[in-house]
Parts: structure tokens; sequence; C-alpha cells
């Protein structure tokens, strides 16, 4: 046991160590999203209580709460932010190591998973040092839905079901929660309920089997109806703010962004194109970034001389899984752990499946197989527990080689900065964050603090700002000049932008449009200056305000 938690201290602080120097680095850019996060925290400890990521009704406002936490402990710092996200990866790793002591009955294969999440893929780094609003809770309540559904189910099989009620109601409660926090906590949800039905309905089976039953055994059966309800009473609870903001705004619109109802047609597929479409974004784009192969804002191969042996090492992981699955299925008495593999299982099928038929596999940028990565640990660990019979100590080689591999690719995509780790994955929304300070000096120098620009420059000016310079983003960022309404996420800033006497603009990588806003200013008889930080276009000192209706930016 010492050995064991030897080696969870050793990733603990390796894990610490990675994330500190990515961000003393200044590797992972403030994104808008995760200013948008900053930004609900700040509203939080001025009084509002937001129940959803601003903008989008699918993704809960749990870590806001949390960040607000962190600045009324530490200040209104972004680095607090990353703090935040830090610890509550250090606490998926710690569940994740006892997971697998949960789902294989093995210390070594919790440790040997918490080693290969401590130096992660580029993936998993990125999406759990920035914030995007609740990844990173999602992790972790999606361990523990598991490690529950796991001890329902040890419960279940010695007939102590209603031994311990108070798990039941903890098992709804996480459900429930994960459902507001982010929905995506379904690829977790799901299986888990599902095998719980399979191991409740193996039991009673059996019993039937045996035909005499034990009073302990009715007892047992009797009282499974009141287990359940404590589970959904735990649920209804953790489901709270849903439920109460279902009843004010409506609940079929949650449940449409809840679908992906948000980006539903924006491939502009018939629906068996789309999931031809999403296959390929699965197989192709999703197993290279799950993999490490590449980061998942580009494809670009990553510490190329070692990636045909990750590749390799990966395949014979996949390869022993499936197998193992495949024997559980046919007889899981001869399978080892084979109760606990079919739920992880169960996850990966669920998240594939909800890839291939919603809306969100239109995005193979990676994020959304950040449980499958958990799990592929997991797998990992278990793979070259069996290898070692046949290898001896050399399995654990490759554990190193593919932290080494990891390490590589982290490095490599920290030192190329801008975009350095970025959320980001169109090139055209790569800003340079670290002109942040001087654009803000220089517009409270030029007394411009009202106007407009677009999504990936408004909230994170906003923040570091102070909120005092305020640009809603009304402007357009993709070179075809789409916009979607739904960049403008905070109805107040609009009200002081039109309150405002004067305005200035801010764009970003955009020719075009700085063309069309001086055909504009012209067509108007309007006078302005123009200036260049960094990637930043500012048109200032106009000689009256101009909206953007006024000028001519269409597609």
């Amino acid at each position: 046991m010492i050995r064991i938690k030897a080696g969870l201290v050793g990733a603990i602080v390796v894990a610490v160590g990675l994330k500190m120097s990515l961000l003393a680095a200044g590797s992972v850019p403030f994104n808008a999203d995760e200013a948008v996060v900053a930004l609900m925290a700040r509203h939080i400890l001025q009084g509002e209580r937001p129940v959803f990521f601003y903008g989008q009704a699918y993704m809960g406002s749990l870590d806001a709460y949390l960040v607000a936490v962190g600045f009324w402990l530490m200040g209104e710092k972004v680095w607090v932010i990353r703090v935040v996200q830090v610890i509550l990866y250090l606490a998926t790793l710690l569940s994740t190591a006892w997971l697998g002591k949960a789902a294989f009955r093995s210390w070594k294969v919790g440790v040997i998973a918490a080693w290969l999440l401590a130096i992660p893929t580029v993936n998993l780094t990125l999406y759990t040092t920035a914030s995007l609003g609740g990844y990173g809770e999602m992790l972790l309540m999606g361990n523990l839905i598991l490690l529950v559904a796991l001890r329902i189910a040890k419960n279940i099989e010695a007939e102590e079901q209603n031994k311990c009620l108070w798990i039941w109601l903890a098992f709804g409660f996480l459900i429930g929660l994960g459902g507001w926090v982010f929905g995506m906590t379904l690829v977790y949800s799901v299986p888990a309920c599902l095998f719980l039905v399979w191991r409740g309905m193996g039991s009673r089976t059996s019993s039937t089997i045996a035909k005499r039953r034990s009073t302990r055994q009715i007892d047992q059966e009797m009282g499974m109806p009141r287990n359940l309800t404590l589970a959904i009473v735990g649920a209804v609870f953790g489901m709270a703010p849903w439920w109460i903001y279902a009843q004010n705004s409506g609940l079929v619109e949650l449940l449409r962004e809840l679908g992906g109802g948000a980006i539903a047609g924006v491939e502009g597929l018939s629906w068996p194109w789309q999931v031809a479409q999403h296959g390929f974004n699965l197989l192709v784009f999703g197993s290279s970034v799950l993999f490490g192969l590449r980061p998942p804002w580009e494809v670009r191969w990553l510490a190329w001389p070692l990636s045909p042996f990750i590749l390799a090492f990966w395949l014979g992981v996949v390869f022993v899984a499936i197998s193992a699955f495949l024997r559980s299925l046919i007889n899981r008495q001869k399978v080892q752990n084979a109760k606990g593999l079919i739920l992880l299982m169960g996850v990966v099928i669920t998240l594939a499946a909800g890839f291939l038929l919603t809306p969100f596999g239109a995005d193979p940028s990676g994020r959304y197989f950040l449980p499958v990565g958990v799990i592929m640990a997991l797998f990992a660990a278990q793979a070259v527990l069996q290898w070692r019979e046949r290898w001896r100590r050399w399995s654990y080689g490759l554990v190193g080689l593919v932290l080494v591999f990891n390490l590589w690719g982290t490095a490599q995509t920290a030192l190329n900065n801008p975009p350095g780790l970025t959320t980001q994955f169109d090139a055209q929304t790569w800003i340079d964050h670290r002109y942040d300070e001087e654009l803000i000096e220089f517009l409270r120098l030029q007394g411009e603090k009202r106007g407009y620009s677009n999504y990936w420059v408004s909230y994170p000016l906003a923040f570091q700002s102070g909120e005092d310079l305020i640009f809603v983003p009304r402007l357009p960022y993709h070179q075809d000049f789409r916009y979607t309404a739904r960049d403008n996420r905070y109805e107040p800033y609009d009200r002081l932008v039109d309150q405002a006497e004067r305005v200035a603009y801010i764009t970003t990588h955009h020719p075009e449009l700085d063309k069309r806003l001086r055909t504009g200013f012209t067509t108007l008889g309007v006078a302005w200056e123009e200036a260049t930080i960094g990637d930043y276009q500012i048109f200032y000192g106009l000689s009256r305000k101009v909206r953007p209706e006024e000028l001519n930016m269409g597609g």
C-alpha cells in the first residue's frame, strides 16, 4: 500500500508541475469562453445568480460559482480560474485511480491510469487547464457516477442494497447535478443506469433459478421501489436549477439546447450523410486527437518520430479492451472484472452513439472525446498489466514511452505560441493576447471605452479591464461574414454601448471587414483614425457615433 500511495503522490506532483509550467510560460491563452466564465464569477460576487453559461442553456453555471469562490479568496485574476481547473483535474485524477480499483479490483490499474493522466495528451491537458464552463466538472462527476454505480452493483450482488440507502440518493443527485452542469454527463449516466438495471435483473434471475428465496432476498426485492424513489428524488434535487429555469423559460428550448439545437443544420447535409460525416470525424479526427497524435485545433502531427509506436500501443489497447468486452458479453464468468469492463465500455459506446447521431458530431476538435480519454487510461493500465505476464517489467516501459510522447507533444504545442494551447480550432480566431494590456492602455488613453468588436475580443477585454472597456460582439469574425446573434451573450453590455456618446471598432484578422468599415465610414461622411496593436485593428476617434446597422457588413 505504501507503493500505491507513493505512486499516487508522484502522479499528483507531476500533474501539478506540468500545469504550473504551462501557466507560468503563458502557453494557454485567455479565451473568450473562459472570459465569460470569469465575468459570470464576478457578477456572482456582485449578487447575480446565473443558472446557465451566458448565451447557452445546455451548460450550467457551477464552474462560474467555483471560480467565484476562487475570486473571493484570491482576487479576480486569470490565474485563479486556472487554479480552479487544476484542483478539479487533480480530483479527477484521484477518482480515476479509485475507479481503477473499483472496476478492475487493482490499485495498480488505478495508479498506472493516474500516471497516464498526470502527463496526458494535448487534448486532455488543454481542456483541463483552460475553462470552457464545465468540462472539468463533467469528468469528475462522471467518475463519481461510475464509482457509485459500481458500489450499488456490489451491494445488489451481496443482497445488501437496502443497507446503504444514502448511496441511492447520492447516485440520483450526481446524475441530476451532472445533467444541469453539462448535459454531456449523460454519457456516464445512461450506461450507469442500464448497468444497474442489468445487475438487478441478473440478481433476481439467479434467485429465481434457485427457486427457494430467503427472507433476506424477498426483503431486498421489496425494498427496490424505495431505492429507486430515493434515486429519483436525488436526481430532482440535483437538477433543481434546471427545473427552475425550465419553469420560467420553457422546457422545449432547454431540450433543444441539450440536443445540440444551437448547431443543428450547420453542415447542410441530409441526416444519413451527417451520420456518415460524423463517423469519418470519429474514426479519423477523433482517434488521432484521442491518442495524442495531433492537437485538437489543427491537423499537425506531434512528436512524429514516436507517433508510429504510440499508434501501435493504443491500437493494442483497443484490441485488448474490445476482445475482453466481447468475451464478457458471451460469458462474463470467464473474464476477470467483466462487470467493471462492461460499465466502462458502456461509456465509450454511449459517447460514440451520441457523436454519430446528434449535431455535436460536426465538431471533431477533441473536447467531446474527453470522457473516452480517461476511460482509455484505465484500459491502457489494464492492458499493460496483462502484457506484463508475458513481457514482465518491460511492459512498464510502454507507459514511460507514452508519457515521453505526451510531454514532447505538449512542449511542441506550448512553444508554438501563438496560438499555444488554444481552444480555438479556427485559425481566424487565434489572437495573440500578449498585446491585451497594450490595447487596454491605448483605449483608455484615447477615451474609447465603448464600442463594437467580435466574440473573441469583447469578453477577454471586458474582464481584463475590470469591465471598464465594453465592446459588444456585433462584428463577424468569419471571412465569409457569417454572424450569429448568440455571440452577444450579455444584454446589460448592449445597454451600456447604446447609451454611449462615442464608440470605437476593433477587428482581428479580417482585412475585408476593415475595408467595409472604411468604405462605410467614408460613405457616411464620418472621419476616423486607425491604429494597429498586435493582431488588433482599432478604428477610433469617430467624428460621430456609428452603429453597425449603418454599415454594409453583410455576406
